[in-house]
């Protein structure tokens, strides 16, 4: 069997996607499923991404044994113990905790995903651990994989394009079919890859993470392939 591969470019086309039943691949290169990824690699027990800054501290006032982290505009909300940095999710300060989330992008496309069946969270992190368990998800279920780049507040993100092609890189080494998005996401990051870095750095994004101070966590999110884990989005927590 051929498995179908989406980029999914909208919001509109992520929505419908989702109520399809496809595979939710989703990424927020820099920073949000970057800095997840990094939290439940060093022991947070979970992370429940929400789309409003009122409904996480609805949510901390509830449970207030969880901490919060995120961003707007870029930086860290007022009483929130972490921003969304991924080096600041060490393992003495997040081992077997929870994790409140709202991010100006990620959470969003995270809440727009939450009705599939199945939401793989993925960065250039990695890669090959999703491409292999979308595939394996996919073949199981019969369904097609749904590639969603969070973009930068709705438009078009050059970091989370070439992340789509490099996961899209992945599966093709099995029997897939690419949407024309998938193809172009594809060619974009075997131009860019020898490069990453230095291609990425030169997008919007990361030229105003940089402007913020947060060179570092550019280049920690465009190490591709260092971990072997695919978190999922199920019940409204995000869990290894």
């Amino acid at each position: 069997m051929n498995i179908k591969v989406n980029l999914e470019l909208t919001a509109k086309e992520t929505a419908e996607a989702a109520r399809q039943g496809n595979i939710m691949v989703v990424i927020d290169v820099l920073r949000c499923t970057s800095s997840i990824i990094n939290a439940l690699v060093n022991g947070a027990e979970r992370i429940i991404p929400v789309k409003a800054l009122r409904e996480a501290y609805k949510l901390k006032s509830e449970h207030p044994e969880n901490l919060l982290a995120g961003e707007r505009g870029g930086t860290k909300p007022e009483g929130f113990d972490f921003g969304n940095s991924p080096l600041e999710f060490t393992r003495d300060k997040v081992q077997g905790k929870t994790l409140i989330f709202t991010t100006t992008s990620g959470t969003a496309a995270l809440i727009r995903c939450r009705t599939a069946k199945s939401v793989l969270i993925a960065s250039f992190l990695n890669v090959s651990s999703v491409a292999s368990r979308a595939l394996k998800i996919a073949s199981r279920e019969e369904g097609e994989i749904s590639i969603v780049p969070s973009g930068r507040r709705g438009h078009f993100s050059l970091e989370d394009f070439l992340c789509g092609g490099a996961i899209v890189e992945k599966l093709t080494e099995h029997n897939v079919i690419l949407s024309d998005s998938a193809s172009a996401s594809l060619l974009s990051f075997q131009q860019a890859k020898n490069s990453l870095l230095n291609q990425i750095m030169k997008g919007e994004h990361a030229q105003n993470l940089v402007k913020l101070g947060f060179e570092e966590d550019v280049k920690f999110c465009c190490q591709v392939d260092v971990l072997d884990i695919t978190p999922s989005l199920k019940n409204g927590a995000i869990t290894l």
